[in-house]
This record gives structure tokens, sequence and C-alpha cells, in this order.
């Protein structure tokens, strides 16, 4: 039987089956909008009609069919990146893969904050910088209305106040660039506000209560104490409306 190193090319230009020793040869990494070849190499004696399969992530790359043993992919994006193999068409032996890494500046920046609904003033708030960076971002700066105010992925206020009140943007930086999050405001609420807004809930409250010690009289009398006390009452929300 026939071994690797004595894989032959017949008259008729087939090549020998036992022919199994491909490579790919592929740069550890590549930076996104660069352009990157990979190279299938084998020592095996080749025809000029030797047709060439490249696969990604085990899956073929169909309209790279050629009689070329170089895969060039230009201006690389993201999803370029994966295991890359090779075979020769005709043949079931496919290469071992190599890994193609690319690497890109942070995109999609975001901030977060904790918790929801309204900010008060004496409360703690903690925001969350996030990006998609390759590598990571380590980097992360955090300013208030256009001013430096700290640094690290997670910044926060304790005991906030209404000085807080400002947009926030954070910026996420790695080897290969950076950017800036959309910014993001933080409303502060006087306490003052708070107590106001929960006084006028607990007069709704017992305003309620007292229609409803009403309900055990007739249906007339409750509709003119219901009536009784509606003007309160719209003006009451009306405020409330106004304030949110």
């Amino acid at each position: 039987m026939l071994n690797n190193n004595q894989c032959m090319t017949a008259a008729l230009d087939i090549m020998c089956v036992l022919c199994s020793d491909l490579q790919v040869e592929a740069p550890e990494r590549v930076t996104e909008g660069h352009n990157v070849s990979l190279t299938c190499k084998s020592s095996c004696a080749l025809t000029d009609r030797a047709t060439f399969i490249w696969y990604r992530n085990s899956q073929p790359l169909t309209e790279r069919r050629d009689r070329n043993n170089q895969l060039l992919l230009q201006s690389v994006r993201r999803e370029d990146a994966g295991r890359y193999s090779c075979a020769l068409h005709g043949h079931s032996y496919i290469s071992p893969a190599a890994h193609l890494n690319v690497t890109y500046p942070p995109k999609n920046v975001s901030v977060s904050i904790t918790g929801s609904g309204v900010i008060v003033e004496g409360e703690s708030v903690t925001l969350s910088c996030s990006s998609d960076s390759n590598p990571p971002a380590l980097n992360f700066s955090w300013f208030k209305g256009g001013m430096f105010v700290g640094s690290g992925r997670i910044y926060s206020i304790s005991k906030i106040s209404s000085d807080h009140s400002e947009e926030y943007k954070c910026r996420s930086i790695n080897e290969h660039g950076e950017k800036y999050s959309d910014a993001v405001t933080l409303n502060v609420m006087c306490e003052c506000v708070e107590q106001y807004i929960m006084s006028i809930i607990h007069l709704l409250q017992s305003m309620y209560r007292r229609m409803l010690l009403k309900k055990k009289k007739k249906k007339t009398d409750r509709s003119s104490k219901v009536a009784k006390y509606q003007p309160e009452i719209e003006s009451v929300l009306f405020i409330i409306v106004l304030m949110v």
C-alpha cells in the first residue's frame, strides 16, 4: 500500500487517494478591516488541476473553490473569525482546523442604571458600562456633562443629591481604539417632593375610606356623597398629573 510520501500523479491526472497531508497556515490574529491570506499546504504531489475547498467552522465556503491553494479574505469582519480547514475536491480528507482570531475596537458601548423608577435624594445609584470588543476592553472612563468623574466599569454614587442630576457617558478603550456610549440622564427628585406626593396619596386613601363607610346608606344618598367629594378628588389628581 502506498504511503503519503509515495503519493504520485497518474497519467490521467488522478491524485492518489491516500494523500492526507494537508494543513492550513494562518496568522494568529488579524485586525478588523485588514486583509488576510490563508494557505492550504501539502507535501503530496499535486497536479495543476488540483482544486481546493475551504471550510469555516466545518461549513463549506462554496464560493471559494478554485485551483489556488490560498484563501484571501479582504476587509476582514468580526464574522470572519472561526476555525478554517481545507480539502482537495474529490477527496474525503479534511485538514485540521486553524483558528483565525479577528480583533476589533469597542462597539455597542452602553450604560445601564441599577434599580428602576424614580431616583430620590439620599439613595445609592450604580452605573455600569458594557461594550463588545476583542480583546475585551479593560479601560473605562466616566463623564458627567462632558467632565471626567471616574474610572472603571462600575461608577457608584452614594447618597445621591440633586447636584448629580446630569447626562452621563462612559468611554471604552482597548488596544485598537475607543468608543463613547450614548448619554443617559439622571433625574434626582428632592425627598421633600416624594413626601408631598405620599401625603396626597394618603389623603386620597382617607377620602376613599370615608366614602366606603357610607355604602350602607341609600343609593341616592351614596351618590350624593360621591358627588360631594368629586371636585376635591379631581383637583388632587390634576396636581399629581402636573407633577409627573
